[in-house]
């Protein structure tokens, strides 16, 4: 299909970020059009269905009690009553064992630290807080600049592993801001007990992202799905056509939003210095095991996998969050590991995983069996984290390209903060700002 009547704006990805770009931009009149190469909508927290028909996120989200712009542009959807604030019960597995960690007394009792240990892993929020610039240890790894702040006991018992979960090959390179941030987040979503409040949207994120296209539709906009962007026909330094797998679309402005090499890859005959710059920054894969089953793991919503004999990053038994109730009675588990894509269990068939997956899950919780599982998913982001090494701010690309009515956005820009979904409905927002301004 070849559209000569240009759009004001062509989005590519229809990601939160991209829908967020698009809403915005419709609400001020302008005639949008969103390119998507998945079927549905939302990006990773996209809808899928069970066999039973229960409908979940492919990855697992929620949101802070602290943050702003999820909270509001439901509001502005009118669907506020669909926002859930239900309360954290976050343990760790360790040693063969399972920790509570929901509030500090909790830590007070985690006997796996010294005494001394304990008190230094909960004076470690005040720590961070006194740091008020980020560039100041942008320099640092995590290892250099929490190690001495901690102490080698908990850095090793509770943090390392953690890091060594999330990052993989790539765990002695991010920088110390990632870090500083989480902790900085985190503490600040505490109530005045100690415990934590988090926010989900009923029915699924993948439900927001969908009432968002709605909108966008509403008031006039264009979402193709099954559409993926191949190739930025580029004229006087401008982006002229996008090509698409089904065919030509003409704007007057793009925005491209999937993750920096993929956007590389669309403007290959760019300006090599730009290119490399989108592939500078590293990414890590996720392969996310979405289980459900007939019985509970536990009563623990976020279990962190801190024994390094085991693959996962956390366990989060999702309908320990929201009730299993609203997923037919069902329990929604998710297992989560980060890993290159060259590593070899990347090319594991869903069976040999789920496998490989199931045989850890019983060490852990010995009275499981897989008689349990009622059905399972699995699903693969070959850019699920970006890696923001030393001096990251230094070297991720900003949004403007070598091309006048171009511009990206991606999770790989939001530093100092990690991604997210809030974090994209802001960047979403702002991009559109600007680009309504530049027509």
């Amino acid at each position: 299909m070849t559209t000569s009547n240009p759009h004001d704006v062509v989005i590519v990805g229809a990601g939160f970020t991209g829908l967020a770009a698009a809403l915005h931009l419709s609400r001020a009149g302008r005639k949008v059009l969103v390119v998507e190469a998945d079927h549905v909508p939302g990006g990773l927290a996209g809808i899928f269905e069970f066999r039973d028909g229960v409908r979940i996120e492919k990855f697992y989200h929620h949101w802070f009690n602290n943050d702003l712009y999820v909270p509001k542009l439901v509001e502005s959807l009118g669907l506020q009553d669909k926002i859930l604030t239900l309360p954290s019960r976050t343990g760790m597995f360790y040693n063969g064992r399972h920790w509570r960690l929901s509030s500090p007394l909790d830590v007070l009792k985690f006997s796996a630290l010294s005494m001394i240990g304990r008190l230094r892993l909960g004076w470690l929020v005040f720590q961070v807080r006194k740091v008020k610039d980020w560039k100041t240890i942008e320099h640092l790894t995590i290892r250099e600049w929490l190690e001495p702040l901690c102490g080698e006991e908990v850095f090793r018992t509770v943090w390392e592993p953690l890091i060594n979960a999330k990052f993989s090959v790539y765990a002695d390179s991010v920088n110390a801001v990632w870090f500083w941030k989480k902790l900085v987040l985190r503490g600040s979503t505490r109530d005045s007990k100690g415990g934590e409040q988090l926010a989900y949207f009923r029915g699924g994120f993948g439900a927001l992202a969908q009432a968002m296209a709605d909108e966008i539709v509403r008031l006039g906009g264009e979402i193709r799905y099954g559409v993926k962007a191949t190739h930025a026909s580029l004229d006087s330094g401008k982006v002229a056509a996008l090509e698409t797998s089904e065919g030509t679309v003409h704007g007057r402005q793009f925005l491209f939003t999937p993750a920096l090499p993929i956007t590389a890859k669309i403007f290959a005959e760019a300006d090599p210095a730009w290119t490399e710059a989108l592939q500078r920054v590293r990414y890590l894969g996720n392969i996310c095991l979405v289980l459900e089953l007939n019985r509970s793991l536990s009563s623990t919503y976020w279990l962190n996998v801190n024994d390094p004999g085991f693959p996962f990053v956390g366990v989060i038994e999702h309908t320990n969050l929201d009730k299993s109730e609203h997923y037919n009675g069902k329990h929604i588990v998710f297992l989560s590991r980060y890993l290159a894509v060259e590593d070899p269990v990347w090319a594991y068939t869903d069976e040999q995983y789920l496998d490989f997956a199931l045989q850890h899950l019983a060490r852990m919780f010995p009275d499981f069996d897989r008689s349990w599982l009622a059905d399972y998913r699995i699903w693969r982001a070959d850019y699920a984290q970006p890696v923001t090494e030393r001096d990251y701010s230094r070297y991720v690309p900003g949004r403007e390209t070598p091309y006048a009515n171009a511009w990206v956005s991606t999770m790989a820009q939001i530093y100092p903060e990690d991604r997210g979904t809030n974090y994209a409905i802001r960047e979403g927002e702002e991009i559109a700002t600007l680009i309504h301004s530049k027509l």
